[in-house]
């Protein structure tokens, strides 16, 4: 980090503001640098505006305006979703703030702040507290402790914050804002970062160092890998038989693709992607296998239960990815973690590489001095690929174009439709498995799947914000009817903003997604469907008379019904053309089946009843048991 005051100036000065309107200075000179390239860190802030936090930082944006430009939600979760969206798009060099009230505006931080911390995703969230000088006591929607004092309810942003301080007096700012800057641009760290204000400090006048809001530049590192683990990786790959690589986020958040890339054409070594990682390489190219693990493709699965040596580049090893620890069956198999994190580095056993990510892929290219993997190795996983994209093409066709769509055929119609601007973006549902099996990534940042979190509502908040950040380019916010019904209030948003986002609405009348999962662990689909309740408890009869399209339009969105694939074709082009925000809405499958082709191609762990007295669970445990049995710790 460096500060920048002219040389030959006069001894520092203060300036007298309030602790928010300092706040808002400091924030509006801080900048990120990598690569040579600088960014503003804070570009915008996000604000719902109460008793909390109107008289202080509200009234602070209002007198800085001009440099901090304001950006008003309609849900507090909702607009770390946004401000998350694009920091990803932004590739973790810029971020958004977020500011809310006390109270309920301050807890529905919690969600969005566990996302993006499991992300690794920059976002400062600046709630108001209550009283630190306690005139009254308690006040509106203060939570009282009995065997503590100072605690508020924003000390539920503790365990999902990489960074959490409680501004007390006015002085205590300038060590705490610092100290949020060096996180937000850490790239080993970063994540959500709390600076809790109490609403009177807020507001209280302080002779500030003029140095405090001088311009700082931030300066994101490239550590580089150690020259003995990479000499170490080097000849574990040159020993390999059956090598494959693993890119996960990271490799998006160092902008590694292009070492990737001429990594992979160097040695000819397969990669598979994480739901985070996917886009790392084009579908096309002929080292790019898709997505690995409970979601991924039967080319990616199958090579990782034979693989020998396995590289992780950025990525966290989650239970989807590893199929919960069944999909590495070698017997000596072995894994190189690179990763800018320890922690991420030192997972499956493997040896760990700390460090950048396109510094290490550059390094580990050189060790390798020219070794390829063999001829019949690289011509087995080519004609899988292949094998593969027929069936997606399958899964994407649509017969008779005069019928509903299924889900797949709706992403085969968008598939048809898009280039590598458009960007599409989604969280939970049954639509990240069909999009990580199938959907065939054209450029880097065309994938925008969150599943860290899986936080259903991410879609469309996340929209604006990656459209925010990518200005004209089309943006498509894949939403399911229950990730709809979650979170559809920053429609108004995208209205009020005129930020132009796609959103495609994908009703099946149930959560989908969970009810394929609750048969198969035997529960039968029992709450899944929106349906009405009969006397048994069970869920039967029609669909609800529930209007999504109508709901979107009374938001302020256009909207465009498809009821056929040949519609859902016109519908989207139409979509993709509209310079405002625009809904495409299709009725695809019920909540009584998935959309099945192809289905998983390796198993995820949810425990099953031991104990049951209905057919459906005895025999589910019995499959649970048998695949349990081939779960396998790397030690």
């Amino acid at each position: 980090m460096t500060t920048r005051r002219p040389a030959g100036s006069p001894p520092p000065t203060t300036r007298r503001l309030t602790t928010a309107q300092a706040l808002v200075a400091f924030l509006t000179r801080q900048y990120t640098e990598r690569d040579g390239r600088r960014r503003r860190l804070i570009g915008a802030t996000w604000g719902i505006f109460g008793h909390g936090n109107v008289a202080g930082v509200g009234q602070a944006l209002l007198e800085s305006a001009q440099e901090m430009p304001y950006l008003q939600g309609r849900n507090e979760q909702a607009m770390v979703h946004a401000a998350v969206g694009h920091a990803r798009q932004s590739r973790r060099l810029a971020a958004h703030a977020v500011t809310t009230s006390i109270g309920p505006g301050a807890t529905n931080l919690v969600t969005g702040a566990a996302l993006a911390t499991i992300n690794h995703l920059p976002v400062l969230l600046l709630p108001g507290d209550t009283f630190a000088t306690r005139p009254a006591d308690p006040v509106l929607q203060q939570l009282e402790v009995p065997y503590a004092g100072d605690v508020s309810v924003n000390d539920c942003l503790r365990p999902v914050s990489r960074w959490f301080d409680r501004i007390t007096r006015p002085e205590a700012l300038v060590p705490a804002a610092l100290q949020a800057m060096r996180v937000l641009t850490d790239p080993a760290m970063t994540g959500a970062v709390t600076l809790a204000l109490p609403q009177d400090v807020q507001t209280e006048a302080y002779d500030w160092p003029e140095d405090f809001f001088a311009e700082r530049v931030w300066r994101v590192p490239r550590p580089r890998p150690d020259a003995e683990a990479t000499a170490r990786a080097a000849a574990a790959l040159r020993e390999a038989r059956r090598p494959l690589l693993v890119a996960g986020g990271g490799v998006h958040h160092s902008e590694a693709e292009d070492a990737l890339r001429a990594f992979a054409e160097a040695t000819g070594v397969p990669v598979a992607s994480t739901q985070a990682g996917k886009g790392s390489l084009p579908y096309d190219h002929p080292c790019d296998i898709g997505g690995i693990g409970h979601t991924g493709t039967a080319t990616a699965d199958d090579l990782a239960r034979t693989a020998d040596l396995v590289i992780g580049v950025g990525t966290r090893w989650s239970d989807f990815t590893t199929a919960s620890s069944t999909l590495f069956q070698d017997g000596h198999v072995r894994f190189v973690n690179i990763n800018v994190t320890g922690f991420d580095a030192h997972k499956m056993s493997g040896l760990s590489l700390v460090a950048d990510a396109r510094a290490a892929l550059k390094e580990l290219t050189a060790a390798v001095g020219g070794h390829r993997v063999d001829a019949a190795y690289a011509a087995e996983y080519g004609r899988a690929k292949a094998a593969w994209e027929q069936r997606v093409t399958a899964a994407f066709t649509a017969p008779d174009p005069a019928l509903p769509p299924t889900q797949s055929q709706v992403l085969g119609a968008l598939d048809s439709l898009v280039t590598g601007d458009d960007i599409l973006v989604n969280a939970a549902g049954s639509l990240p498995g069909d999009l990580h099996r199938l959907w065939r990534a054209r450029s880097a940042d065309q994938y925008h799947v969150e599943y860290g979190y899986s936080c259903m509502g991410y879609e469309i908040p996340a929209a604006i914000g990656v459209a925010m950040a990518a200005p004209g380019r089309p943006v498509w916010a894949l939403v399911g009817d229950g990730t709809y019904l979650m979170n559809p209030t920053e429609i108004v948003t995208a209205v009020q903003e005129g930020v132009p986002v796609k959103m495609v609405i994908l009703q099946n009348h149930g959560y989908a997604s969970i009810g394929g999962l609750s048969e198969s662990v035997g529960s039968e689909r029992y709450g899944t469907a929106y349906r009405h309740r009969a006397a048994d408890g069970t869920f039967t009869g029609a669909p609800l008379p529930v209007d999504l399209a109508a709901n979107a339009a009374s938001l302020g969105m256009r909207v465009i019904r498809a009821r056929t694939v040949r519609d859902l074709r016109e519908a989207l082009a139409e979509a993709r053309a509209a310079d405002v925000p625009t809904c495409v809405y299709v009725e695809t499958e019920t909540a009584d089946t998935v959309s099945g082709p192809p289905g998983a191609q390796a198993w995820w762990d949810v425990p099953v009843a031991e104990t049951a007295t209905r057919p459906a669970a005895v025999k589910a445990r019995e499959e649970y048991d048998r695949q349990a049995a081939a779960r396998r710790r790397h030690l």
